[in-house]
């Protein structure tokens, strides 16, 4: 199992030392959110592209790809009644999928909340074909890319579209693309009636990328979920992607987070394999 880090987890850190803690304390893989590098995708020249995967690479670690791709950027939106700004959003992803191509990156996570609720009175069926209508025009060029674009699952209490795993999938068959799969995140998983271990498994076929955390906003291990199961389903669907630790609660503070949720996840692993 691949274990990997989002970047801004380390906030204002230097990369440099970010990277190299990370590589010291066991990751290999490093997922970057956009808006750490330049408040849009255009802003982030080559050189700056260049400069961001050297660092990781010198570090003795990979860019696995992007997350939070519409965070803090202005007038993209996936499920909007705006044609313009449906057909823009299309065009930014195809910006975002070059960018994690030069970064070395494969995978880019769609969360992104606030940039895909339904306006107000729209139906769930209307946000669907317009989500539809900007992935199916961003995925071609995703494919020639090699980049896959995993859709995240996220509760109720964050968002009003794409709530469930179920929901998720039928937007991916719907698209049936190579380049858009399934993303998972324990977090998310939590609001879900099935466990996470029995979503797992039940969309093994679609998942292409996961995410590590506690329904407590912690990193793996900081709260009550149990991951034995979890990484126990994930080995027997043989997931060969990888484990990013994603955490929205920096309380413990950044070290013990980065640091004691790689110990506890490899000890899970050390403890499912006696």
């Amino acid at each position: 199992m691949k274990f990997a880090i989002c970047n801004e987890t380390f906030a204002d850190w230097p990369r440099e030392r970010a990277f190299s803690f990370a590589r010291d304390c066991g990751y290999r893989g490093v997922e970057i959110a956009p808006f750490t590098l330049g408040p849009d995708v255009g802003d982030i020249s080559p050189a700056l592209r260049a400069q961001v995967r050297g660092e990781v690479e010198a570090a003795g670690m990979e860019v696995i790809g992007l997350h939070w791709l519409l965070a803090k950027t202005e007038g993209y939106h996936l499920t909007t009644a705006d044609r313009e700004v449906r057909k823009r959003t299309a065009q930014y992803l195809v910006a975002l999928a070059e960018l994690c191509r030069d970064l070395g990156g494969r995978v880019m996570v769609f969360g992104s909340p606030p940039q895909r609720n339904r306006e107000a009175g729209m139906s769930l069926e209307t946000a669907t074909d317009h989500a539809a209508e900007v992935l199916a025009a961003a995925l071609p060029a995703m494919e020639q890319l090699e980049v896959t674009l995993a859709l995240e699952p996220l509760a109720p209490n964050e968002t009003d579209f794409m709530t469930t795993a179920s929901e998720t999938v039928a937007l991916i068959e719907r698209l049936d693309s190579v380049a858009c799969r399934l993303h998972l995140d324990v977090k998310a998983m939590a609001s879900e009636r099935e466990s996470a271990a029995e979503l797992i498994r039940r969309y093994a076929p679609y998942l292409a990328h996961f995410h590590a955390n506690d329904p407590n906003l912690q990193g793996p291990g900081f709260g009550a979920e149990d991951f034995a199961p979890i990484f126990r389903a994930l080995q027997e669907i043989d997931y060969q992607g990888w484990v990013s630790v994603e955490v929205f609660d920096y309380e413990p503070g950044i070290e013990r987070l980065v640091q004691e949720s790689i110990v506890y996840m490899e000890r899970i692993l050390g403890e499912i394999h006696e």
